[in-house]
């Protein structure tokens, strides 16, 4: 790389990452869903004070660093700007496209860029400008706020206190996924997106890592709670995406009233890309899938199905059995998909705590990387949306076995192909994951 070491060339591509995934002031990542309906709601300035997380520097007597509130409002930190972008122009043709009055008091647009829960939940000190404040992320502060700072307090006792369990992969991702994929109560319809809205795609690692930190995964943060990067973050941000993608097809919202049926669940680049980039391959057709069709997105199950053949390969093959009955199930009837995401859904489950529990080896984590790559190389991967998983996916891996730098080049060429969808080709990403086995 250059003489770039990891760690820069990190900081280096997250913020090309930014510019990829189109957050500007105008338009920024669609923010966390809020955790504690139920807690009183206190807002950003109950936690801002130099006493408490607002102190200017980070503070080396303590577990914490103190600083929290700065680093939320910092301009590197989409969540404190995430209400902001509802008054910007772009915002507010798509509210007047929507019919909605505006989109700062439209509770479809708070829901994700605010903290919007019920006025009856929220303090005197509570204000829904601040956006996706402390405590969208961290529960309603009620009852644990004076508690927590109490001599001898536990983590345990927080959140028993309705404190929300952020350092939990799965509970993070289902936290994430309630805004970045939507649930049945709020959802980015094809509507939506028509509007202007841009698309969703999510991967809790890569989105972990573009956020400004507030805290240290040192000894004491995994001696109170535990660790949260690396490979088993990845990993359960892939489970937890395709089962709330599962549960979601089990909606009603598949057949909501509106666009019938609900294309967003349908990958957008059947359709949204230039008519000269053809981009039907081979692949599909072996799926059983017809040129010219919509097909339901799959991104999170093709990460899944390079997990699966590293870690359960005798069950692998029931896996694309099932993955491949549900695209088919795309084409023919909500019923349909209903009865296949249910299927999908229960075998993922079952594993799920399996997985979840297992030491899994570098060896083996090495070896999911190369299954990701060989299905990109093969031509199994080849539509947007699941090359914009796999080159996150290769990439945080990679990271995560320490040999980004000597994989650097390869990592370029792929982070090349998919900065731009519109410009996207599967025979070049192919070619490039081609050429990725051989430095991975």
């Amino acid at each position: 790389m250059n003489g770039v070491n990891t760690m820069s060339y990190r900081r280096v591509l997250m913020r090309r990452l930014l510019t990829w995934l189109g957050i500007t002031l105008g338009m920024l990542i669609p923010a966390l869903s809020h955790a504690f309906e139920d807690n009183m709601h206190l807002g950003v300035a109950s936690c801002a004070s130099n006493v408490c997380h607002g102190k200017l520097s980070k503070q080396t007597s303590e577990n914490v660093w103190l600083t929290e509130y700065g680093e939320w409002s910092s301009v590197n930190d989409r969540h404190s700007r995430s209400y902001k972008t509802l008054l910007s122009d772009e915002s507010k043709l798509i509210a007047r496209k929507l019919g909605l009055k505006n989109a700062q008091s439209a509770n479809l647009c708070l829901d994700c860029h605010a903290d919007n829960v019920a006025q009856e939940l929220r303090d005197t000190k509570f204000q829904v400008t601040d956006g996706v404040g402390c405590e969208a992320c961290h529960g309603g502060a009620k009852l644990w706020i004076d508690s927590h700072t109490e001599p001898g307090a536990t983590h345990a006792e927080n959140l028993k206190l309705g404190m929300y369990p952020t350092e939990d992969p799965a509970q993070r991702a289902t936290l994430c996924l309630g805004c970045h994929m939507g649930t049945k109560s709020k959802f980015t319809t094809h509507e939506i997106m028509g509007a202007g809205h841009p698309r969703l795609r999510f991967e809790l690692e890569t989105f972990t890592a573009l956020q400004p930190a507030h805290y240290d995964v040192d000894a004491d943060y995994i001696e109170r709670k535990r660790s949260t990067i690396g490979f088993g973050l990845w990993m359960t941000g892939q489970i937890e995406a395709a089962d709330t993608y599962l549960g979601l097809l089990q909606s009603n919202l598949l057949e909501a009233p509106g666009m019938f049926p609900e294309f967003s669940f349908y990958d957008c680049h059947s359709c949204h890309h230039p008519m000269d980039n053809k981009r039907w391959t081979m692949a599909k057709k072996n799926q059983g899938l017809k040129p010219g069709t919509l097909r339901l997105q799959d991104q999170h199950f093709l990460m899944l199905r390079a997990i699966t053949e590293v870690l359960d390969a005798p069950r692998s093959a029931e896996f694309r059995r099932l993955s491949a009955a549900l695209l088919k199930a795309g084409q023919t009837s909500n019923q349909a998909i209903k009865k296949a995401s249910a299927e999908l859904s229960g075998w993922l489950r079952a594993r799920q705590a399996e997985w979840g529990s297992r030491q899994t080896s570098k060896a083996e984590i090495k070896a999911i990387r190369k299954a990701i790559v060989t299905l990109s190389a093969n031509g199994t991967i080849s539509d947007f949306a699941s090359a914009e998983q796999a080159f996150m996916g290769i990439e945080s891996l990679s990271l995560y076995l320490g040999d980004a730098d000597e994989v650097g080049a390869a990592l370029d060429r792929l982070f090349a192909l998919v900065e731009s969808d519109q410009a996207y080709t599967p025979k070049a990403f192919r070619s490039a994951a081609q050429q990725a086995l051989n430095a991975l």
